[in-house]
């Protein structure tokens, strides 16, 4: 973060400025995730719904009233100078809400009364966010269907709901791409004033397509600015790492400490490294996963599966958009790039899984107690009376 935050350290005239920021972030996100993890899960159901319903208020707020512009979108709240996301707050609570109601409808009747509602908060809470950010109301729509597809919800209903919101998100991009500019934004109309955006998204489709036939999408424009010295970078970097500090392209990219800082990893510390942070990500899913199986409750499972799920895919999200895998989205990667919210809502995510580990190690720690408690007394009454016999024993034990 410190060596390709160079663009920071222009911008704010301070070396150590942006770096200490960061800092600060990862102490406060540690203090909350200390915090998280002492929580009983009762009290996390609750914060869930109380959460979401705040999210919601302030996702309407940033839309309609007060939100801050960067990059083109009205994606953040400044409150006394401190600036954050709405839409992060609702990925917590939904991931939440979402666990909750598996767990609920997990016979026929009740899936049944519950089934759309559910659907209906993720939709509208999806819907909000994609006003202003297409690739994280996505991301997080996938997630829940999946969590709820893991919690053997019914996949054909699932699948109705996938199609449908596939539909209306087709169609919105198809009238951004056929409406011409000078009509779809000064129309006047208040839908598609709303959606601006999806003729940014449109831009960032057709220039990733490019044109295979010529050289024209390798020439650097406005349009590819980013993507391009992306892949520069992870061209410097080659196998052998040169070292912190030696990125050139950090000087070129705006967002290099952000959306792009994996590009940067690459340059600086070489291929093998960039293989390293994605086995990371990798292998913090393997490790949920085995709690997951381990837990009793369906509600932890399917939470730590949904905020873990949360992290990795956002991760390799980031790294494909910087090895132009995938259009620009503007995906931070989680714990490494710059970004207050983000950071102290994954630590909110660590916290989560820790807790649920450690419930699930209390759990295993009292049956074992139980256990001990019922067989004692058996060999006891075994050398008391050994003419007991062994069907007599297991009867008083049931």
């Amino acid at each position: 973060m410190f060596s390709a935050s160079s663009m920071l350290v222009h911008w704010s005239g301070s070396v150590q400025g942006p770096i200490l920021r960061h800092v600060m972030f990862f102490v406060v996100g540690f203090m909350a995730l200390m915090i998280v993890q002492l929580v009983d899960f009762k009290y996390i159901r609750l914060l869930g719904y109380v959460g979401l319903a705040a999210s919601w208020m302030l996702l309407l707020y940033t839309s309609f009233f007060g939100g801050v512009e960067q990059a083109g979108a009205a994606r953040w709240i400044d409150i006394g100078g401190f600036r954050f996301q709405p839409s992060e707050i609702a990925k917590l609570s939904l991931i939440v809400v979402v666990a909750d109601m598996v767990e609920r409808m997990q016979n026929e009747e009740r899936q049944n009364k519950l089934f759309w509602y559910v659907i209906g908060i993720i939709v509208i809470t999806c819907g909000m966010i994609f006003t202003e950010n297409f690739s994280t109301a996505a991301l997080l729509f996938v997630i829940t269907m999946t969590m709820m597809l893991i919690g053997e919800i019914n996949w054909r209903k699932l699948l109705a709901v996938c199609a449908g919101v596939v539909g209306v998100v087709m169609i919105i991009l198809l009238m951004a791409w056929i409406i011409p500019d000078d009509i779809y934004y000064n129309s006047g109309s208040p839908v598609l004033k709303k959606l601006e955006r999806a003729k940014t998204w449109v831009a960032r489709i057709e220039n990733f397509a490019g044109d295979e036939e010529t050289l024209s999408r390798f020439k650097v424009t406005d349009d590819n600015f980013q993507e391009n010295h992306a892949q520069m970078a992870i061209a410097r970097g080659g196998f052998l790492p040169s070292g912190p500090g030696t990125s050139v392209e950090s000087n070129y990219l705006p967002e290099a400490f952000s959306d792009f800082i994996f590009a940067i990893i690459v340059e600086e510390l070489g291929f093998f490294i960039g293989i390293f942070v994605m086995f990371l990500y990798l292998w913090l899913l393997f490790r949920a996963g085995r709690v997951a199986r381990q837990s009793d409750s369906l509600f932890c499972a399917i939470l730590v599966i949904g905020v873990t799920l949360l992290i990795v895919l956002q991760a390799f999200v980031h790294i494909a958009v910087s090895v132009h895998l995938i259009p620009v989205t503007g995906q931070p990667l989680p714990l490494i790039s710059r970004g207050g919210t983000s950071i102290l809502v994954n630590c909110i995510y660590f916290g989560i899984i820790i807790s649920v580990t450690k419930y699930i190690q209390q759990q295993k720690l009292a049956k074992e107690m139980v256990a001990k408690a019922v067989v004692e007394p058996v060999e006891s009454q075994k050398v008391d009376n050994p003419v007991v016999e062994d069907t007599e024993i297991i009867e008083e034990v049931n």
